[in-house]
């Protein structure tokens, strides 16, 4: 066959949003986006020759066929491939002693560290990368302890990828963070008209890059309504920098809840459900009530073995947050709805519960 000749801003890939907060859309990457992620990636994880990767994630999806695949082979790496995960596979696997890079969901993770032995059935591994969903706080910091690795994590989506990364210089690793802005991209805070906001406050995260996307497939008014003049892609996330330029990540803007006229993220009632013990995974959601608006509803998946006491969650989250932040209702569930990628889906989280009344067994406190 020939060749043909493509100029670098030609779409060269059409990768589908996860669908976390509404249909997926076809993202239209191109040549020089591929390659600008594909060489960022392999440099902030000082990729080698020598690196082994275990690879479970769709390469349909932004972090299996980029983060882990793409940066791969562009370091001349090997890459051991299963269709999806296997935590039995997985295991026999990292245990013979030739993985040295490791790449999950955080449900993976958490999976992982209810593990005996944890450090030594992952013989040599070096790195682990976490992407798709925010990692909880709490699972960082347990598995470090279990495993003396840091989880290494960046901020990406599929319309521009890796936008931050945490982080290059181990020793500079902040839990919590995503880390710094990827060399060559540029990120904002920006309100609802599009301001830029101050270092500190809250806002919109705006992306501006060579790893930007070219548009959605065929949805003009999607594009258009992506971007702010001059190139910035609005992201749809809530963060703020700290005074060191390290990013956070407060919440999906879609996520947020308003009860009683108050705003509330879930992510941060989330945070402090994860420390608690009886706590395997959860999501936080609103849904509709006739006095507060919106009412705090937290479903939990309890770890084996463990039962949710509700008034015990309600007593401890109160004396961490806010009232109007703790949830009202406590529902148990065996398990939370996730896309192919690994990422909670909370739209189908409140359709089950207003379709059935609750998507599990419930516990109101």
């Amino acid at each position: 066959f020939k060749a043909l000749d493509r100029d670098r801003t030609d779409t060269a890939a059409i990768l589908y949003t996860g669908g976390t907060t509404g249909t997926p859309k076809g993202v239209m990457l191109t040549h020089e986006a591929i390659n600008f992620s594909s060489c960022s990636i392999a440099y902030y994880e000082r990729s080698t020759e020598k690196d082994v990767a275990l690879c479970f994630l769709p390469f349909n999806h932004v972090f299996g066929q980029i983060h882990i695949m793409n940066s791969t082979i562009l370091s001349s790496g090997c890459m051991e491939m299963l269709p999806s995960f296997d935590m039995d596979l997985v295991l026999e696997i990292v245990e013979a002693g030739w993985i040295t890079k490791f790449f999950a969901v955080p449900t993976v993770y958490i999976r992982l560290l209810g593990l005996p032995d944890l450090k030594e059935k992952l013989g040599p591994l070096r790195y682990c990368f976490s992407a798709a969903a925010s990692m909880a706080m709490e699972i960082v910091r347990q598995w470090k302890e279990q495993t003396g690795i840091t989880i290494s994590e960046s901020y990406g989506m599929t319309e521009a990828m890796p936008i931050t990364f945490n982080h290059y210089y181990p020793e500079r690793h902040v839990v919590g963070s995503v880390g710094h802005p990827v060399h060559g991209v540029e990120v904002q805070i920006r309100n609802t008209s599009g301001k830029l906001l101050e270092q500190g406050q809250e806002g919109e995260i705006c992306v501006r890059g060579r790893n930007v996307m070219k548009g959605y497939l065929d949805n003009p008014e999607g594009t258009l309504s992506a971007f702010w003049e001059g190139g910035w892609v609005r992201s749809g996330d809530i963060g703020l920098f700290d005074p060191d330029s390290y990013l956070y990540i407060v919440d999906r803007i879609k996520d947020m809840i308003i009860t009683g006229g108050e705003n509330v993220y879930p992510r941060e009632v989330e945070e402090q459900l994860y420390t608690r013990p009886e706590v395997e995974e959860c999501a936080v959601i609103g849904l509709p009530d006739k006095e507060w608006g919106e009412r705090v509803v937290a479903c939990i998946v309890p770890k084996p073995g463990q039962k949710i006491i509700p008034d015990a969650l309600k007593t401890f989250l109160k004396s961490r947050l806010s009232p109007f932040k703790v949830p009202k209702e406590y529902v148990v569930v065996s398990q939370l709805p996730k896309s192919p990628a690994g990422k909670i889906l909370k739209r189908e989280v409140r359709k089950q519960f207003l379709e059935a009344g609750q998507p599990g067994k419930g516990e109101k406190g």
